[in-house]
């Protein structure tokens, strides 16, 4: 059963005293007995990954029965690990009063829509005015959360659902569904072409050998795979509903313009501009000033980090999207 939240309606809670100290113990159970500290700290301490928990052995703020040891240290059972330490800022971002479309948020997790314009991530040439920006503006602890929490992103003009980790331990379980496949993210695009029925692109997709701020379909790729059907045909254009299974940066616009049916307004992948003969010229001026690839992240389904439930929440089309599926409904 899949607790379903409607994106229209918000459930927030106040954000909670801060998490920044964590002070933890557990004692060495018999199967411990023989192996290495670092592999039987992963066990005990599932809610942080791997590399952290090196990370806090070597700094000396992991140990077993109150001394520093090396990650290999084998233990005899019984012996107690405490972790004591004051998570640190993971970056130097700066807050910045942001409005943002929050549809879900307690104590673990934040959903939100993002709207088109809107980098996620600082980077070159966009240090500020991100959604990480915004989200340490609205949670100031977010800053000692690997990326604020970020563990999925959405390109600068695709909008709709994301999700957000506000703890370590939630970014942790949350980067672990991810790889497992077990995160649903379900898109609607417009895309170019009368695509017959739906299918799956199976082709890997890794960075383009000349242009390097692109990606293509490469033969040493990283897999990738992502399925559609169609929600509604038009003259020369479709409305379909597509799955990923994968991940990979910018996969579905890649996979869609792979297959010769580029989403509409994607001025990196569906090369120069091609209109239905025939199209009347409301329709020519909104296919022509679509101001970005006609590509909306739907639907968002996961295991909540905390409950265990598997929850889910909607987003509505954007205005923009409805109102290119009316011209094209009309013609």
């Amino acid at each position: 059963m899949i607790e379903k939240i409607n994106s229209n309606s918000v459930d927030i809670v106040t954000n909670s005293a801060s998490n920044d100290v964590i002070d933890e113990q557990v004692e060495v159970p018999t199967t411990g007995i023989g192996r290495r500290f670092d592999q039987v700290a992963a066990e005990l301490f599932a809610d942080y990954s791997r590399s952290r928990l090196q990370q806090w052995i070597k700094q000396g703020v992991l140990q077993v029965d109150g001394h520093i040891q090396v990650p290999k240290y084998k233990l005899q059972g019984g012996e107690v690990l405490s972790l004591r330490t004051t998570l640190v800022p993971e970056g130097d971002w700066q807050a910045e009063d942001i409005p943002l479309d929050i549809v879900f948020e307690d104590e673990h997790i934040l959903v939100l829509n993002k709207s088109a314009n809107f980098v996620v991530h600082p980077a070159a040439g966009n240090y500020s005015g991100t959604v990480l920006n915004a989200l340490l503006h609205h949670c100031p602890a977010l800053i000692s959360v690997p990326r604020a929490g970020i563990v999925h992103r959405l390109d600068k003009d695709t909008t709709g659902l994301m999700v957000v980790a506000k703890t370590l331990q939630s970014h942790t379980d949350l980067v672990l569904q991810l790889q497992a496949r077990t995160v649903r993210r379900e898109y609607e695009a417009v895309v170019t072409g009368l695509v017959i029925t739906g299918g799956t692109v199976d082709q890997p997709v890794g960075r383009h050998a000349k242009q390097r701020t692109k990606m293509a379909v490469i033969s040493d790729g990283k897999m990738a795979r992502t399925h559609y059907k169609v929600v509604q045909r038009f003259e020369g254009y479709s409305h379909l509903r597509l799955k990923l299974e994968t991940g990979r940066t910018h996969q579905i616009r890649v996979h869609m313009a792979h297959i010769r049916h580029p989403i509409v307004g994607d001025e990196t992948y569906a090369g120069r501009l091609r209109i239905q003969k025939g199209a009347s010229a409301e329709l020519q001026a909104s296919i022509s000033q679509f101001p970005r690839q006609a590509l909306h992240a739907a639907t968002l389904e996961l295991i909540h980090p905390h409950t265990g439930k598997l929850v889910g929440w909607d987003s509505d089309l954007p205005m923009d999207m409805q109102l290119l599926l009316e011209a094209l409904a009309d013609g």
